[in-house]
């Protein structure tokens, strides 16, 4: 090793899904929504004048701020807006993950946390989840320097309710909770409305998902005025112009549009509820998703076999090999027509293989 290597922080580096690029694949990998934006997007996009690219964006992302706090019922300083909700995150983690105690999290979770964790120095802890793949929020009863979970839980789909996120705020009020929704919006109850009762709750969501954004990184943070303004404060510490021009305007353009976001999440439920009953038909099991995928294992089939086989059919899913998780696929939830075709493939696939008895 080199003399300089010494003072060098070295880190284990989180790895992003697949990202192939061929014009006839099923891509049901890394979660994104299989319907375009809103059109209004669009239209914005249109409008948007080259010329004025010259020119630094507004540092506080006002526009942005505003139509997302209407949306929610909130005033502009309940709202915080960086590059995705991994910079949200990554953010949060660095503004309120401060004490020598550990900060909690679940062991089968958002594989960021721990990269986070070792980046900035903070000491941590992995609370398992149990048989079921379900947080147990006694777990996070006890003394920490600060807790996070994602609901619905990821790579698992599975829900928290909102009367267990209640009573872990309850047993922690000396320190910050964050709940990563990055799914919400599929069918979980968000812990949005609690944020006027607990102070020292955020709540972070995505443009990505339910909003079809996953090109423009778009993440947001809701929470009591007080955390905000702290982590804007961290934020203009290194760097003032997170948020790009064309970003804002097309993300103002997509929140506006209610009418849209709605019948494209409800038919991303209504695809996934039919790929349950189909997955289940051919020999699968898993937790109920409140997500837009399903983390699911078959009774027979190793996971890893059936990755490989669907790979060669250019339709990708996400594998997670080792551990608790080695014999799972976590399967986005695409299109009706992605989803036909991507069952119907496992289905010949496992009769072919004679893994399951038709």
């Amino acid at each position: 090793m080199n003399t300089w290597e010494a003072n060098i922080r070295k880190v284990v580096p989180y790895t992003p899904g697949e990202q192939p690029n061929e014009p006839d694949m099923i891509k049901l990998n890394t979660n994104e929504n299989p319907y375009p934006p809103a059109p209004g997007v669009t239209k914005a996009l249109k409008e948007i004048h080259t010329d004025t690219l010259r020119l630094y964006p507004d540092p506080t992302a006002g526009d942005l701020v505003h139509a997302i706090a209407q949306n929610y019922g909130l005033k502009d300083e309940q709202v915080f807006v960086g590059v995705g909700s991994d910079d949200v995150l990554a953010m949060s983690f660095l503004t309120f993950f401060n004490s020598e105690k550990p900060v909690l999290f679940p062991d089968i979770t958002y594989s960021f946390y721990d990269v986070w964790a070792d980046l900035f120095r903070i000491p941590y802890e992995c609370k398992a989840l149990d048989e079921n793949f379900c947080i147990r929020k006694e777990d996070y009863f006890g003394e920490n320097g600060g807790i996070i979970f994602p609901n619905p839980n990821a790579p698992t789909g599975v829900e928290l309710p909102l009367s267990d996120i209640e009573e872990i705020l309850q047993h922690n009020q000396d320190v910050i909770v964050i709940v990563d929704e990055a799914y919400v919006d599929f069918g979980t109850q968000s812990a949005l409305p609690l944020i006027e009762k607990y102070e020292n709750l955020l709540v972070v969501q995505t443009f990505s998902k339910s909003r079809s954004m996953a090109g423009m990184r778009i993440g947001f943070a809701l929470a009591c005025p007080k955390l905000i303004k702290y982590l804007n404060d961290v934020k203009y510490s290194f760097n003032s112009y997170t948020m790009n021009r064309t970003s804002i305007a097309a993300g103002v353009a997509a929140i506006k549009d209610q009418e849209y976001f709605l019948e494209t999440c409800g038919k991303i439920i209504e695809t996934r509820e039919w790929t349950k009953k189909e997955l289940r038909k051919l020999g699968f099991y898993f937790e109920e998703s409140k997500a837009n995928f399903i983390f699911a294992a078959h009774k027979n089939c190793p996971a890893e076999k059936l990755f490989q086989a669907l790979r060669e059919q250019h339709i990708y899913v996400r594998y997670f090999p080792g551990g608790r998780t080695g014999n799972h696929l976590r399967i986005t939830i695409g299109t009706r027509n992605e989803m036909e075709v991507f069952i119907n493939f496992v289905g010949e696939y496992l009769k072919k293989e004679n893994l399951w008895k038709f």
